[in-house]
């Protein structure tokens, strides 16, 4: 490895960050370590073994669970046998994701600063059968912490956010970040992403953690995405192939 790929953070005491800065869209994944069990929020890419860098930050079973199940969000998942996935996106890890393997190995390389040593000709979407299927307002007992799950539909069919409310932490995946917000694939819904950031809004979050770019990044961004795309509904607008729309720090494109 000509040098290191993850870069980890520490939220607190048992919650960390493992970060893919050398990708352009520089994903975040979260280890939840529980008093029995770890929950790792994402994967990644899977340019690099996460799983090596998990288990120097705990020494219990893990689970791993994707926000949704796109290349950037279960490159990892090789490395984990137990996975959780929600229902509307098991078709996507038996061969029907909608992009082709060199449409994705095109957007892993896409101003990204791979190591030297990896050969993108190998790379392939990861396919499996999770260990459990996941609806809207199931829990995932860690073992003294529970993060409820939270279908939040509109970036993908079965995008999935996770609250847990003992810390006031809210992971949003793909639906909330600072930079372009993606609602233009054929698999999006932008009537589905107005839904689920209304259900975001009414939670009392104390921090917000997106899956990409900025983590400075509060609950007030949540409210002003909502109000954003109630207008655009108000114009007609909230629909597919109506342009990108900027906000300063966020932008949606339809």
């Amino acid at each position: 490895m000509d040098h290191k790929w993850f870069t980890i953070g520490q939220i607190d005491e048992n919650t960390y960050i493992i970060s893919e800065y050398r990708h352009w869209e520089e994903t975040h994944c979260y280890l939840l370590n529980g008093a029995e069990r770890s929950l790792l929020i994402d994967t990644g890419l899977g340019i690099c073994n996460i799983r090596d860098e998990v288990v120097k930050l705990t020494d219990k079973p893990i689970i791993a669970v994707a926000t949704h199940v796109h290349w950037d969000h279960v490159g990892g998942h090789r490395y984990f046998p137990d996975f959780y996935a929600h229902r509307e996106e098991l078709a996507w890890l038996n061969g029907a994701f909608p992009l082709s393997p060199e449409t994705v190995r095109e957007m892993v390389v896409d101003r990204c600063d791979l190591p030297t040593d990896f050969d993108i000709s190998g790379y392939t979407m990861f396919q499996g059968v999770p260990t459990r299927v996941l609806k809207d307002c199931d829990t995932i007992d860690l073992g003294g912490r529970t993060v409820k799950v939270l279908h939040t539909p509109g970036h993908s069919p079965g995008h999935m956010c996770f609250w847990e409310k003992d810390t006031g932490y809210l992971f949003t995946g793909d639906l909330v970040y600072k930079d372009t917000l993606f609602a233009y694939y054929p698999s999006t819904d932008p009537i589905a992403y107005l839904a689920s950031l209304e259900k975001l809004a009414a939670l009392p979050a104390k921090r917000v953690f997106p899956a990409h770019h900025s983590l400075d990044i509060k609950q007030e961004i949540i409210l002003r995405m909502r109000d954003a795309l109630r207008d655009l509904k108000g114009q007609g607008k909230l629909h597919h192939g109506s342009g990108t729309f900027d906000y300063g720090d966020w932008a949606i494109w339809l």
